[in-house]
Parts: structure tokens; C-alpha cells; sequence
């Protein structure tokens, strides 16, 4: 092979990890909310439910579209069956790109092959139920497993603030579990998070998504 030839390959190598081409580049929904879904649990069957979304932030996707100006307006059963014109969803689904940072001043660093038995403690104390366990780690796990450690915090006000949810009727309960993560090569110092227990009682609102940060 040429020299030149050699020189051309290596340097279209470079550009590609530099692109993300390359394969084990960082993902392309690095920085990005992905797959808050909104879960509805009324107390009666065919309760009309009204969901607002106020983002700081480029909404990326939804699933059912707004039916109007950033909100949803559904018919939910008490089995968390979501009606919206005419097709029913297990979920409200959205995706974006926020325009603010995630805190780490406090979590948790887990060794990779741990992640699994650590987030299902971890949702179970945020009263998730089995089904929406299995589904956040569905999602989540095969990019986490496989790292030697994950950074993990659980975010609270700096989420609530930019992703801001409002939901008529008034829920008796709204949880909202969002996971902001990146992997390390490392061990990870960082302050331990204290979590709320949250009640899951009456008209019960549950939001799960997360965000690989780097």
C-alpha cells in the first residue's frame, strides 16, 4: 500500500471519531431528554385529563402531537389506558434538548455490572411499579451495563424547572424520576443523594426519562 494511501486512511479514521462516525463514538442523544413518558392512573374510568408541557428547551419528538398550544387533553382509565383521538397509548411520550445543565452535586457512581440491582432499589423507592421498572431499564440498561462505572443523579428542581408539568384535574400524586448519567472509566467521588419516598395514592401521575449527559 502506498504511503499516501495509509496517510488518507488514518486521517479518514480521525474525522470519523471526530464526527461520531466511528463506531464507540459518544451517541447522537448525547445532551438530550429522551423518553420522559408520562403515565396516567385516575381513580375512574374515562376521566378526562388535561396535560401541559412548558420546556426550556427544542422539543424533538411526541407521541400522540399536542392537541393544543404544549399540551395534551386525553381520556385516561384507571389502568393507565390513554385515549387520544381515537387510538390509545400506554403513555404521553416526548423527547427534547434542554437549554440548561443537570446538577451533580450529589449521586451515585455504580460499577456497571451493578446498575441493573441498583436502579431497580433505587425506582421501587421512587414507588415505580413493576412494569415501569421494567420499561426505564429496557431502555436505559444496555447503555449502562456495560460501563466500568455510571455517575448517576437523580434530578429534582433543575428538571421540575425546565420541564415543567401541569396536569387537570389536580393530581393526588405526581411522581417524576428523571436520571441524569454519563459513563466512566473511574471510580467517581461524589456527594450521596438522599431521595424522597414519594406516596402513590388516588389520581397518581408517573414520569420517567433521563439524559446521558457526555
Amino acid at each position: 500500500m502506498k504511503s499516501k494511501s495509509v496517510v488518507g486512511m488514518f486521517f479518514s479514521v480521525a474525522m470519523m471519531a471526530l464526527t461520531g462516525v466511528f463506531s464507540g463514538s459518544v451517541g447522537a442523544h448525547t445532551g438530550a431528554d429522551l423518553k420522559p413518558v408520562i403515565y396516567l392512573y385516575p381513580v375512574e374510568d374515562g376521566t378526562e385529563v388535561s396535560v401541559s408541557l412548558d420546556y426550556n428547551g427544542d422539543i424533538t419528538d411526541l407521541i400522540p402531537e399536542f392537541s393544543s398550544e404544549n399540551t395534551w387533553d386525553v381520556i385516561a382509565d384507571q389502568d393507565g389506558t390513554i385515549t387520544f383521538a381515537g387510538h390509545q397509548y400506554d403513555y404521553l411520550f416526548w423527547e427534547g434538548v434542554p437549554r440548561y445543565e443537570y446538577d451533580f452535586f450529589s449521586g451515585y457512581c455504580v460499577k456497571g455490572s451493578e446498575t441493573e440491582s441498583f436502579l431497580r432499589d433505587k425506582l421501587a423507592e421512587f414507588r415505580l411499579n413493576e412494569a415501569e421498572i421494567n420499561e426505564f431499564l429496557k431502555f436505559w440498561l444496555p447503555d449502562m451495563e456495560g460501563n466500568p462505572y455510571n455517575v448517576i443523579s437523580f434530578q429534582d428542581k433543575t428538571y421540575k424547572r425546565g420541564a415543567k408539568l401541569t396536569v387537570t384535574p389536580e393530581p393526588d400524586a405526581m411522581i417524576r424520576v428523571f436520571m441524569a448519567w454519563y459513563p466512566s472509566d473511574s471510580y467517581v467521588k461524589i456527594n450521596p443523594q438522599i431521595l424522597d419516598t414519594p406516596s402513590r395514592q388516588g389520581f397518581t401521575v408517573v414520569e420517567w426519562g433521563g439524559n446521558r449527559v457526555k
